[in-house]
């Protein structure tokens, strides 16, 4: 393991690009920072909120969900809720030369995003996206899976409710979303009709989706990424590992680092064999060779 930037605030979305750089965000600071591969930190830009998972759109921007912003304790990891003046969460693009961003979404059918997480592009240039639900002192927000178009024209529902929705990705032939729940530790698939469309499966399933795996003890489910072959790689809080799971559901490894916040894993390097991943405790981006090589993304920058 090569740690490549440290002293992170809650780093989280690694994005590898095609330079060798990598993009990324850090939730608690609020701003969108590039490590490059000779290991500067340089910012992308000062964006505010809570800035989480990311990805480049098909017109080369950064697409980010933000969670609207939380309020840390001294002392204290986690959030312990909203930030002061916390209206709801969105989806926003930055333009990767200037800094500029603007706002794409902040609702859904009169209904407003709470605390938007995670997104993946598909090969039509739409995008998924998960939002977790807003954690407030006595209560959460459901959370559900969307879809929208990087102009900022459509967003429609997929399903609804999930409970914590996080990691999003979609298998290495765009028919299945995958979307892993932080707090049941559960990672469901969506069968796709067409674009934002899915199959719903009935009853018992709360939402449509079909429940591929849950993991046993106290663990928690964080952000994701396939492999070239279709297994989903779910980055595991408290076990601090990448969960290696085969579509049937199959856990093949647990793969260990020495942080309990284990939040993100993304693919890159010349033959995208290399996995970079962010350790959210330590404040680390660090990189380590992968013995499966990435999906080639649809679009990069």
């Amino acid at each position: 393991m090569k740690i490549l930037a440290e002293g992170l605030q809650f780093p989280e979305g690694p994005v590898a690009l095609v330079d060798g750089s990598v993009v990324l965000v850090e939730m608690r600071a609020g701003r969108i920072i590039r490590v490059t591969p000779e290991g500067r930190v340089e910012q992308v830009a000062d964006c505010g909120g809570g800035p989480n998972g990311a990805a480049i759109g098909p017109d080369g921007a950064l697409y980010v969900c933000d969670n609207g912003g939380s309020a840390y304790a001294p002392g204290r990891f986690t959030s312990i809720g909203p930030a002061p003046g916390y209206q709801g969460g969105s989806i926003r693009r930055f333009d990767l030369a200037t800094g500029d961003g603007r706002v794409l979404y902040t609702h859904c059918d009169g209904h407003r995003l709470s605390s938007p997480n995670d997104l993946v592009f598909d090969a039509q240039g739409g995008f998924y996206f998960t939002d977790f639900g807003k954690k407030h002192a006595r209560s959460r927000d459901n959370g559900g899976l969307y879809y929208a178009l990087p102009d900022g024209s459509r967003i429609v529902e997929v399903a609804y409710p999930l409970l914590a929705a996080n990691g999003v990705g979609l298998s290495p032939d765009g028919a299945t979303v995958y979307v892993a729940e932080t707090e049941t530790a559960r990672l469901w698939a969506f069968d796709l009709v067409e674009a934002g469309c899915i199959r719903k499966h009935p009853f018992p399933s709360p939402h449509g989706g079909r429940l591929v795996c849950g993991l046993p003890g106290f663990q928690r489910f964080d952000s994701l990424a396939l492999d070239a072959g279709g297994q989903i790689c779910v980055a595991t809080l408290i076990t601090g590992a990448i969960s290696v799971i085969a579509p049937s559901g199959e856990l093949r490894s647990q793969v260990a680092f020495p942080d309990t916040y284990v939040t993100n894993i993304c693919f890159g390097g010349p033959d995208l064999k290399t996995a970079f991943v962010t350790l959210s405790g330590a404040g680390q981006l660090v990189s380590l060779p992968w013995p499966h090589s990435g999906p080639r993304l649809h679009f990069n920058a």
